[in-house]
């Protein structure tokens, strides 16, 4: 078959997205390591990270804004190159203040991508969900490749070296998105960048009913996302009593499962509609959760790994589903601006659900997010069997 250059661009997007993840993803695993060497707490290095995700969530809605005005090719090779940067500011950071400042930097370079490169794909493929699957398969390969990697270079190099690897791998990639993607027309290169953030167009945006349906969606979806970030592999180990290799191992698990499995999610929504397949995803991460709470033996916990890795592969099917509802002129800033909306109030996913651990235990913890996951399903069941057209 002959490789096309949409072939070309679905690529290329995808490694630059596993770069930007892997670049978030560096730090936490080395956290020991910095907190010894810069004497600072976990406490400080875990507001850090907080500050990181959000300027990620922040700059999604100006990247969308920046590809209108100057082509989606320059804003995703800012995002690769300023995250090179940005990790080797952070690899060699004297104390906290100059740390601090690397990894919002870090966030917000990272950030200028993943809005971008999607309305770029949008704009390159016309069955849009399994190409977005596609893209989206490097943020769970860099789950899955990162914590080994920069964990084997720090004990052997130590953990700045391992941070600074992030550059060394970001540099080949910017230099080749550079060769080999076109230079992309801006679809707004006369407004004045002032008026994109006037409040009555991004209020008008925000309340269209199909945008605000699919948000709430989003938002309960990712909120899950989220804490089963921070927290599955604590989950394994003080709820299911299993070693904290084995803990790695099944975290490991999730994000190949998930990696995998959102490609048929993407090629599911194209094929038999979008609702019905992030309505599937929403019943499977349910199952997942229970069969995780209350499944006896570790072949219970891979089964519940793999519906949880289909069910956190909702993006594939969500995503299409706002872009489906948004102009060609609205698909950079648009869907920025939708991410940063759902993605700051999915950011405290963590912290709700630590508490309740804390708290109750994991079981009511878990079970909150089975609750949050129905309250999404039922939405999606809801409007396709009563035809709402939401």
């Amino acid at each position: 078959m002959r490789w096309r250059y949409q072939e070309t661009v679905l690529t290329l997007c995808t490694v630059a997205f596993f770069v930007t993840m892997v670049g978030r993803l560096a730090i936490s695993p080395l956290i020991p390591d910095i907190a010894a060497e810069l004497d600072i707490s976990n406490s400080l290095i875990g507001g850090a990270l907080t500050a990181m995700w959000v300027a990620y969530a922040f700059v999604q809605f100006p990247s969308g804004v920046l590809a209108d005005r100057f082509g989606e090719r320059v804003v995703v090779l800012a995002s690769v190159a300023g995250t090179g940067l940005t990790t080797l500011l952070i690899a060699v950071a004297p104390g906290f203040a100059v740390f601090l400042l690397g990894t919002v930097l870090l966030g917000a370079a990272a950030g200028l991508h993943y809005s971008v490169a999607t309305a770029l794909i949008t704009r390159t493929y016309d069955d849009i969900g399994k190409a977005i699957g596609l893209h989206n398969s490097g943020g769970p390969l860099a789950g899955l490749v990162t914590p080994v990697a920069v964990t084997w270079v720090a004990v052997a190099y130590g953990w700045r070296t391992a941070v600074g690897l992030v550059a060394a791998l970001a540099a080949p990639v910017a230099a080749l998105f550079w060769w080999r993607i076109r230079p992309t027309e801006p679809r707004r290169p006369g407004q004045r960048m002032r008026e994109r953030f006037d409040l009555g167009p991004i209020t008008t945006l925000l309340s269209r009913p199909s945008i605000a349906f699919t948000s709430v969606v989003a938002a309960l979806a990712d909120f899950t996302w989220q804490a089963l970030a921070s927290f599955l592999p604590t989950f394994f180990v003080q709820y299911r009593g299993y070693s904290q290799t084995l803990a790695g191992t099944l975290f490991a698990g999730y994000f190949v499962a998930q990696g995998v499995l959102q490609v048929g999610v993407g090629d599911a929504a194209d094929r038999f509609g979008r609702d019905g397949a992030a309505g599937t995803c929403m019943v499977a991460s349910i199952a997942g959760l229970a069969v995780l709470v209350a499944g006896p033996g570790l072949p219970w916990t891979w089964t519940g790994i793999g519906l949880l890795g289909l069910g956190m592969g909702w993006g594939a099917a969500v995503f299409p589903r706002f872009m489906d509802n948004l102009s060609a002129a609205e698909q950079s800033s648009g869907f920025g601006l939708i991410r940063t909306t759902y993605m700051v109030v999915a950011a405290s996913g963590s912290v709700v659900v630590g508490v309740l651990a804390d708290a109750f235990g994991w079981a009511v913890s878990f079970g909150f997010l089975m609750a949050l996951l129905a309250v999404a399903g039922g939405l999606l069941a809801g409007n396709r069997v009563l035809g709402l057209g939401y």
